[in-house]
């Protein structure tokens, strides 16, 4: 079963827009000495939307010899059209990833019933798909029902629900037993709780850790202590969605020392109002002095 601390990972890129190979490993090295759970590339976190084929390719060759099977490591494969979606799901199979992150598709705000077929129709080409539901990123939801009608397809294995509606994580693990990720790092523990699994995490590229120990803690019946934990990164998970992720998560990095806190546009640089912010958040985690 695909669960706990699974990182979103940033994606690192040089000051004349090449992708950081050396960072990229410093990360992925950093994330094995923290007890990080798995490992996403090309993601909404790692700027998918900016990346070209060969750059996802790259990624996910670099990340896959770095981890050595010490880790799951996911490929983001979504796309607005089905025929791209599975180009992606079907390289990245090739290439070895252990699991496919299927955003839904964005920008043509489909019905359930394309959704369903759209992910039915990856699956059969891909490695074992998480879906993703995101509908701040994509302008659509993926409804629990539909959730709960691609769960009998026997190469979709889990989900990762970022709603930020609980009920629809009642209602998906009620009506189905495929895996249930969190994709709001805030509501990971409410999530828990409620019978989800582990989080696709963007503050634990930062905080690996932390978030590794709280999901340990509360699998292991110490509530009390995963409480504990959730408090602690609350503020600078608040403080990483100020402006939009990765905006501030690429400076968190740079401040540091992981990697340059360099973003493609149309993304920009925080503001110094967000960076004041976030160094504090920062400071009260204990990342900074």
């Amino acid at each position: 079963m695909l669960k706990g601390s699974i990182v979103a990972l940033a994606t690192p890129f040089t000051n004349d827009d090449k992708l950081d190979i050396e960072a990229l490993k410093r990360l992925v090295r950093f994330h094995l000495d923290n007890d990080t759970d798995g490992i996403l590339v090309a993601g909404c976190t790692g700027e998918s939307f900016t990346l070209t084929d060969d750059e996802r390719e790259s990624l996910l060759s670099i990340v896959l010899e770095a981890v050595d099977g010490e880790l799951p490591v996911l490929a983001g494969c979504g796309a607005p059209s089905l025929w791209k979606a599975k180009q992606l799901a079907t390289r990245a199979k090739k290439l070895g990833a252990d699991y496919a992150l299927v955003i839904t598709p964005y920008g043509n705000k489909p019905s359930q019933e394309g959704m369903y077929r759209y992910f039915s129709e990856i699956a059969e080409v891909a490695s074992p798909v998480v879906l993703y539901n995101v509908p701040s990123r994509t302008g659509r939801s993926l409804d629990p029902e539909t959730v709960i009608r691609l769960s009998s397809h026997p190469n979709i294995v889990g989900i990762k629900e970022a709603s930020g509606k609980l009920d629809n994580v009642s209602k998906i693990v009620k009506g189905c037993d495929i895996s249930v990720l969190s994709g709001d790092d805030s509501l990971t523990l409410p999530m828990l709780t409620l019978g989800a699994v582990g989080v696709i995490s963007t503050v634990a590229n930062i905080t690996p850790r932390t978030m590794h120990n709280m999901i340990e803690a509360f699998e292991n019946g110490d509530i009390e202590s995963a409480r504990k934990l959730h408090l602690r990164m609350f503020n600078l998970i608040k403080a990483l969605f100020i402006e939009s992720n990765p905006q501030p998560l690429k400076y968190a990095l740079s401040v540091m020392g992981l990697c340059e806190g360099n973003l493609r546009p149309p993304l920009a640089p925080i503001s110094e109002t967000t960076a004041s912010r976030l160094k504090d958040a920062m400071h009260e985690a204990g990342l900074i002095t």
